[in-house]
């Protein structure tokens, strides 16, 4: 039985919670605000909603996330890029209302389209600590939520800044900054390992990168001192180079199953690497998908042996493809969720135990349905 929220606008994001506190949690974003979820397998509740005021365009959890229906002491804590460039952290608890703290704008913030955050990997405090944004103006910021040194930014022009304002209940993110030649898509961590993020461009190029590496004297070039591996998808380095990407989008996502497996859709091709087997960079498996191009992948977080994939345009309708590592080159399972011209702006895999589901956003609405029935 699918589940299906309305949400008044359309829905341009979604990420559920993959942390085992709150794995029933998901979160939305719409035109103008974020809503969270709490999710059953036949229903799914507001517990949150954050208005901002802007297009919502991408979120990421927090790994300190709790959800009411594992403790009546709950706190949720995500963030999430507007259209405006601007940055915030969303937070709420049981004995606190809805809270925005807005960070990241002006000069001190990306100045493109934010496309991916993530918050740091790892099992320690660092994890809810740091997380990371990629951006069009093809940079990596890493920021330190919880600075020791506090940046109050300038007054607005014309307005004086009080007495209160000057002691703020929150010292304002600081970032490191990591260039990269080309404009950003992913941004994605590990529980494995805190010092490293997975960060993919839009030409066919993906890089482990250690962020907590020291700068490099030239910072034109910072992500070569910091790259650990690059990965290449040689049809779409081949497109970029010739002027055929420019439709495509691309989208990498990071293996919660192993650190060793990587996975993306550019174009019209999915491609998946093993970093225990480099091959000179070039991925391990390669297959077609959607001719009119993939806009979305993600791994499983329960069984990592699936990854699913969207299309890029309304001509098929609101299709996903689930496909099986196992069998990577059979034809993969295909769930439509709507009609023509609907199609998935995005999607996740909820990291619930039992049956897989997916909440796919689709119009107005978030769907989530399983991919399977029990045997």
């Amino acid at each position: 039985m699918d589940v299906r929220h309305n949400h008044n606008s359309d829905v341009f994001c979604v990420r559920a919670c993959y942390h085992d506190d709150a794995a029933d949690l998901v979160a939305i974003g719409g035109a103008h605000s974020v809503e969270v979820l709490l999710t059953t397998p036949t229903s799914s509740q507001v517990i949150a909603n954050f208005h901002l005021g802007t297009r919502i365009t991408t979120l990421a959890w927090s790994p300190g996330s709790t959800s009411p229906s594992i403790t009546d002491d709950w706190s949720i804590e995500l963030t999430c890029a507007g259209a405006d460039f601007g940055l915030y952290l969303l937070s709420k608890s049981s004995a606190s209302a809805e809270d925005v703290f807005a960070f990241g704008g002006g000069l001190s913030g990306h100045h493109g389209k934010v496309s991916d955050m993530a918050f740091c990997g790892g099992q320690s405090e660092d994890s809810t600590r740091y997380v990371a944004t990629v951006s069009d103006d093809k940079m990596l910021m890493v920021w330190d939520l919880s600075p020791s040194v506090d940046v109050v930014p300038p007054p607005s022009p014309g307005r004086e800044r009080s007495s209160a304002s000057s002691t703020a209940p929150r010292a304002q993110p600081t970032a490191y900054v990591i260039r990269f030649p080309h404009p950003l898509t992913t941004v994605a961590s590990h529980p494995s390992t805190s010092k490293e993020f997975l960060v993919a461009d839009c030409r066919g190029s993906v890089f482990l990168i250690d962020w907590r590496a020291d700068p490099d004297e030239n910072p034109q070039d910072s992500w070569r001192n910091s790259s650990i591996v690059e990965l290449v998808e040689p049809r779409a380095l081949a497109d970029a180079a010739t002027g055929l990407s420019n439709k495509w989008s691309a989208a990498v996502a990071w293996s919660r199953g192993s650190p060793d497996i990587i996975g993306a859709v550019y174009g019209s091709r999915f491609a998946l690497w093993d970093l225990l087997h480099l091959r000179g960079g070039k991925p391990h498996v390669t297959g077609t998908t959607f001719p009119e191009g993939g806009n979305q992948f993600r791994w499983c977080p329960t069984y990592p042996e699936y990854f699913a994939i969207s299309a890029n345009a309304p001509g098929r309708g609101a299709v996903i493809h689930v496909h099986n590592t196992g069998y990577v080159h059979a034809q993969p399972t295909v769930f439509s969720v709507g009609p023509r011209p609907l199609f998935v702006r995005d999607f996740d895999f909820l990291a619930a135990r039992g049956i897989p589901r997916i909440a796919a956003a689709v119009g107005r609405e978030l769907v989530i349905f399983y991919i399977g029935v029990d045997s």
